[in-house]
């Protein structure tokens, strides 16, 4: 047995409860005790509530609300303040005895959770919810290693017992034989979860969980969040989601793990789609795309890839089955140097915001961005003969200068970085606009092309009331809905265009060239401005 990570203890025989939820799929159970637990499946709902809260009243509504939606919960006991607290809330679930899969959770400080007991007392609270009606209790190894097999028996046998191992700090090597260690001790189910820090590591881990029904898999950190939402599909037993408060990072909420990316509902032959950018969580493409894909009842989903290194992102295209992914900031450029083909247009712009798995794993890239900027501004301002400014020099604006100047449009650049507004003004045969001059010109439009004023800075413009002296002001920023910039705009009675125009369209582009169908353009579009209804009214408050 590995003693390197925690002190090892004798083997042990837990006891095999009799709970109604014990044994719950005829296909997959055998009432033969001696029947491997490969062939042990812990619930039929696979998306396990998180409830943790810190009274018995708080706890309890968000019992009920997970219920909702599964009928899967770990209670974090650990959470509650005080014993008080926690005899109240198990005194409550007793009385009521929801029909439900319940784990009991009483982590330890030493494990990652808030329980400062000792290790007797944590055995305690876990025996009292499982005479409260939790079919399950999770025990990590700190604690288990350091009990007797003897006691564990009688104050725990009557429940199912799930051995984990949390590593909150550090990535340990020897995953397969940490699984092993686990094993050992014969509990119902193990889990292992690991805090990763890219996305390759994430895989491994939840390869721990292939063939094995009685495996939890869980990549933790925020590199890891695809890695959550596709553990079920790579055989996890188990996928936590918090009902309100996160107990681990880079969690998923259960709204989000069940509403939006239906986890659940995936498996092997689902296709894979994402987003990758750095930093990707003010994305509303997730949003945006599976509205498509549920609306024409698609067996797909499109995830958010937090990516700091592209070639770790790259390397795991093939194992997670990813069939395309859309580029945002800062690797639409970046991205080029990895393809095997791109478009003319893409390749004429320099930037790629949409990329196809192709047989083989080749990838083809294409840009999207520019029919954004068309649509968004065609029907508000004649393009041809006009002269539009474009403040920034990135990917996105390279995407705006190409649009515009095929438009007939005159260009001006206007950016940071004064080569890089250089290049760009020679690329589509336009000018360099130093900023001192925007308080003296004139412009018919004014185009924000920087992440300037996006969530969460939304208290900042790139550009003063000043400096905007023109006809149109249009913000490729979607999140907010109406920026810090183009609220300078209206209180100059200049007409302002939001970002969502270019985000919606620009989007079911790529939607499209991924499945070769229609995108259903009005669902997609209500779906994005009901997320960001939503998101004003909470800020608001």
């Amino acid at each position: 047995m590995c003693t390197t990570w925690y002190k090892p203890c004798s083997t042990c025989t837990i006891g095999q409860g009799t709970s109604e939820f014990a044994r719950t799929d005829a296909r997959v159970s055998d009432p033969n005790p001696a029947q491997p637990k490969t062939f042990f499946m812990i619930a039929k709902d696979k998306i396990c509530a998180v409830a943790a809260a810190t009274d018995a009243l708080g706890m309890w509504n968000q019992l009920a609300r997970a219920l909702r939606v599964t009928r899967t919960v770990e209670l974090r006991l650990d959470w509650l303040s005080d014993a008080d607290e926690m005899d109240r809330f198990l005194a409550r679930l007793a009385k009521t005895r929801p029909r439900a899969t319940l784990i009991a959770t009483c982590r330890r400080r030493q494990a990652g959770g808030k329980f400062r007991g000792t290790i007797a007392r944590q055995l305690v609270h876990l025996a009292a919810a499982l005479r409260s009606g939790c079919a399950w209790y999770d025990l990590e190894v700190e604690s288990s290693s350091r009990c007797p097999p003897e006691l564990l028996e009688v104050l725990l046998g009557e429940g199912r017992r799930i051995a984990s191992a949390h590593f909150f700090q550090r990535s340990p090597k020897n995953l397969r034989g940490i699984a092993a260690d686990l094993d050992r001790g014969n509990p119902d189910a193990i889990k292992i979860a690991v805090k990763c820090d890219s996305l390759g590591r994430s895989i491994e881990v939840l390869r721990l969980a292939h063939g094995r029904k009685s495996t939890i898999a869980v990549p933790m950190g925020d590199v890891a969040l695809p890695a959550r939402v596709l553990a079920l599909r790579e055989g996890s037993a188990l996928a936590y989601a918090p009902v309100e408060y996160a107990t681990a990072p880079g969690q998923v909420t259960l709204q989000e793990m069940i509403g939006l990316y239906r986890a659940d509902q995936l498996g092997r032959k689902s296709r894979v789609y994402g987003v990758i950018g750095n930093p990707i969580g003010h994305s509303l493409s997730p949003v945006l795309q599976n509205a498509g894909f549920q609306a024409r009842r698609m067996e797909a989903v499109f995830l958010p890839f937090p990516v700091r290194d592209l070639r770790d992102f790259l390397r795991s295209v093939e194992p997670l089955g990813i069939a395309g992914f859309s580029v945002t900031l800062p690797h639409k450029q970046a991205i080029l140097r990895h393809l095997d083909d791109c478009d003319a247009m893409a390749a004429a712009i320099g930037a790629v915001n949409t990329v196809v798995v192709r047989g083989g794993g080749t990838l083809y890239g294409c840009n999207t961005d520019y029919v954004g900027v068309l649509r968004a501004l065609e029907l508000r301002i004649p393009l041809r003969g006009s002269r539009t400014l474009i403040f920034g020099a990135g990917g996105a604006a390279r995407a705006v200068a190409f649009a515009l100047a095929q438009s007939g449009a005159s260009v001006c650049v206007c950016a940071r970085r004064a080569k890089q507004a250089q290049a760009l003004a020679r690329a589509v045969g336009g000018e360099v606009v130093e900023r001192p001059r925007l308080q003296r010109e004139f412009f018919d439009a004014i185009v924000n092309a920087t992440p300037i004023g996006m969530h969460p800075a939304v208290g900042r413009s790139p550009l003063a009331a000043r400096e905007l002296n023109c006809r149109l002001v249009f913000d490729l920023i979607y999140r907010p809905r109406v920026t810090k910039l183009m609220q300078l705009a209206a209180l100059r009675g200049i007409e302002t265009v939001s970002g969502v125009e270019m985000f919606v369209a620009q989007g079911t582009g790529q939607w499209e060239i991924w499945t070769g169908e229609r995108a259903p353009v009005a669902a997609m579009r209500r779906a994005v401005l009901r997320a960001l209804t939503h998101e004003a009214k909470m800020v608001r408050r």
